[in-house]
């Protein structure tokens, strides 16, 4: 019967180099099982040293990708990457809210893992006041955790208080990724809010390396692919978490500098 498998849709840019963004999504949607769809945002040439250059898609033309979709697939769930300017992100917003791409899981890619702001004021606040209240799961980096929630993360608690503040702004569940520290630091500890309150912490060994390119779309695409599957929204962090700890403590051997995790190594050793 048509339908029948499992089927998730990154809303993302694609990466020339294959370590990020949508060939990252896809990858991570193949590896766990799930057919991997698209809506092309934009197209960025780079490499592991950086990008060179960028090109947005017409929102037209984003629009009609949702469209073409919809009339003839079943999308279980859905996640977004980085969404450039506050027009694509009202556009985003309004198929989403449609309900055709079912539950979104939302990367709010604002801010790198260094603490550089990537977008603009304008569009984030519009992500802030439009896709927020849209998302099933939102997975804010450190950074990101401090500049949604309006405020400085130094303990446990603060962790805690910056995921309450996110689903005051209307996201149901809430994975606050830890700090990464070059030097001693030992583990990387996450914090999962789900929406009935309860919380609870996820932690993995730190691997101190320079190949990671792409590991928040990696988690967000783990937990898009299991949620597509059925799975429990806190069986989905879990899973998600292991999976890119796993991806990132086997590197490859590919490109010159910020080179990609391995999307394979977790499903072979399943």
């Amino acid at each position: 019967m048509a339908n029948e498998f499992p089927q998730a849709l990154t809303i993302a840019g694609a990466d020339s180099d294959g370590s990020a963004g949508m060939e990252a999504d896809l990858t991570t949607f193949f590896t766990l099982g799930v057919h991997g769809m698209c809506v092309l945002t934009a197209a960025v040439a780079g490499n592991s040293y950086g990008i060179d250059a960028a090109h947005n898609m017409p929102t037209a033309f984003i629009a009609q990708q949702f469209k073409t979709l919809a009339a003839d697939f079943h999308i279980r769930a859905a996640k977004t990457g980085m969404l450039s300017d506050s027009e694509l992100i009202h556009t985003v917003a309004a198929h989403v809210q449609d309900g055709a791409v079912g539950p979104l899981v939302l990367d709010p890619v604002i801010i790198t893992k260094h603490g550089a702001m990537l977008l603009e004021e304008s569009a984030y606040e519009t992500l802030r006041q439009e896709l927020i209240p849209l998302a099933t799961v939102i997975t804010p980096n450190f950074f990101e955790a401090q500049k949604l929630a309006e405020m400085d993360i130094k303990t446990d608690e603060d962790m805690i208080t910056a995921a309450q503040k996110l689903q005051d702004l209307g996201a149901k569940n809430v994975l606050v990724k830890g700090a990464h520290h070059a030097g001693d630091q030992e583990e990387v500890r996450d914090y999962a809010l789900l929406e009935d309150g309860t919380g609870f912490w996820l932690s993995a060994p730190y691997v101190a390396t320079d190949r990671i390119n792409g590991t928040g779309d990696t988690l967000s695409a783990a937990i898009t692919a299991e949620i597509a599957k059925g799975t429990s929204i806190a069986d989905a962090f879990r899973i998600a978490k292991q999976y890119t700890y796993e991806a990132i403590a086997q590197p490859i051997a590919v490109g010159h500098k910020f080179g990609p995790i391995s999307h394979w190594a977790p499903k072979v050793q399943k």
